[in-house]
């Protein structure tokens, strides 16, 4: 075999399989590390450190719902009275016959105006509000490790490509010198491939860091560790934007930041009830067993207290529970907004990535593929510089590195629009 042929062998082999001809075509897991699948990742994000932290507060917000929920606890008071240090108290045992006046009672205080019911209500709901930011954090933490998760997958997909361009660049930097041996190349050209391949290796190395990188942000939101790999069956099968239309408003409505707004909403109207509620004075009832000798051995005291509220209505608390109330309508009326902007949002973008994914893979890639192919084949007979093999080279490796940041967008794109409408289509 000829040097010639030899080169145009190998730039042909290069050319047709340095590229994917479609979406299934993935690296393989590094040996000895079990590839992480994307229902694995998501299981282990739903329940990561983040989510337990809001598994903690919902916790708290149910433990306030039983300390809430409870009468005023009834006070015990005994106490020795009418002690003549004058003429003293006489002899005797102190209990039954020296001269004290002594007494046992209770006293019970009963709150008037539902401030019980008003304040369990409050805690309910703050425990709902707390439930929800549990789902809600689920769903930041779900969204979060998908893109991570493509994220890796891309590296991955991104170091293998580089690597083949570096193969392919090492490839025609042996030839072109053992052209440059015979006679049959330049110099110049010589040195143009080499720089070329110096180029592809540097890549290389910037990928791989890439892909350390993003293996490290995964497991960040897995708990697990930084080796990972993620499963190459993973990739959307194909691509297919979301169904034009829907009900985004209830989508909105049903969101878990929505509902957990709505939830502090219906606290703070409790709050605002149980401030107005503190206006009804409560009333303490109390009675005590006496015991004072030669008086009577059976003595009964009946008390009542009411405070007496003159020059103050509660004017403080409140207005300011009609401020915490304003605030957190305020703040529904806000997440409401937001969450239809967002859901909006992932609806554009699913669509519009699933336009340019589909743009790369079905036209734009093999074009360049061919482009390549050509450019090959007319460098091997002469027909074409070096600088022109190189440029074709040059387009096809940043067409395909582009098809894949494309084909990794519309991944993420689409599995998140699935998060906020669809999620039992990802989830295990």
């Amino acid at each position: 075999m000829s040097i010639r042929q030899l080169y145009l062998f190998s730039a042909l082999a290069w050319a047709m399989g340095q590229a994917p001809a479609g979406w299934a075509q993935t690296p393989p897991a590094a040996s000895g590390t079990p590839a992480l699948t994307l229902a694995q990742a998501l299981a282990a994000a739903r329940d990561n450190s983040d989510v337990a932290l809001a598994r903690h507060a919902l916790a708290g917000a149910r433990a306030d719902v039983l300390a809430a929920d409870h009468a005023p606890a009834p006070v015990l008071s005994t106490k020795a009275a009418s002690i003549d240090l004058q003429n003293g108290v006489g002899g005797g045992n102190v209990v039954t016959r020296k001269r004290i006046d002594k007494s046992i009672g209770i006293d019970w205080t009963w709150e008037r105006g539902d401030k019980r019911a008003l304040r369990t209500l409050a805690a309910q709901r703050a425990l709902d509000a707390a439930q929800s930011d549990v789902q809600d954090m689920q769903t930041q933490q779900l969204q979060a490790a998908l893109s991570a998760y493509y994220d890796l997958l891309a590296a991955q997909e991104r170091l293998r490509e580089t690597r083949e361009i570096e193969r392919g660049m090492a490839e025609l930097d042996r030839v072109a010198n053992l052209r440059l041996k015979a006679g049959d190349l330049a110099r110049q050209d010589a040195a143009r491939t080499r720089i070329e391949a110096e180029r592809a290796r540097a890549d290389s190395e910037l990928a791989e860091l890439a892909r350390t990188q993003a293996a490290v942000a995964l497991a960040q939101l897995t708990a697990r560790g930084p080796g990972l790999q993620a499963c190459a069956c993973d990739w959307p099968a194909q691509v297919a934007g979301p169904a034009p239309g829907g009900d985004l408003l209830a989508w909105a409505e049903s969101r878990a930041d929505v509902r957990a707004a709505l939830a502090r909403v219906q606290a703070a109207q409790a709050e605002l009830d149980n401030a107005m509620a503190l206006r009804k004075a409560d009333v303490t009832i109390g009675a005590s067993y006496d015991h004072y000798p030669g008086t009577s051995n059976r003595l009964v005291e009946l008390r009542a207290q009411i405070p007496l509220q003159w020059g103050y209505r509660f004017e403080g608390e409140i207005g300011r529970a009609q401020a915490m109330l304003s605030a957190a309508q305020e703040a529904l009326d806000k997440t409401r907004r937001l969450a239809l902007l967002d859901l909006q949002s992932l609806q554009q973008q699913a669509a519009s990535a699933a336009q340019r994914a589909a743009g790369y893979e079905n036209g734009i890639l093999p074009r360049a593929r061919e482009v390549a192919q050509s450019a090959e084949l007319a460098y091997a007979k002469g027909a074409i510089p070096l600088t022109d093999l190189l440029d074709a080279r040059r387009t096809l490796r940043a067409t395909a590195l582009e098809a894949l940041a494309a084909r990794a967008d519309y991944a993420k794109a689409q599995g998140s629009w699935l998060l906020r409408t669809e999620p039992q289509l990802l989830l295990p």
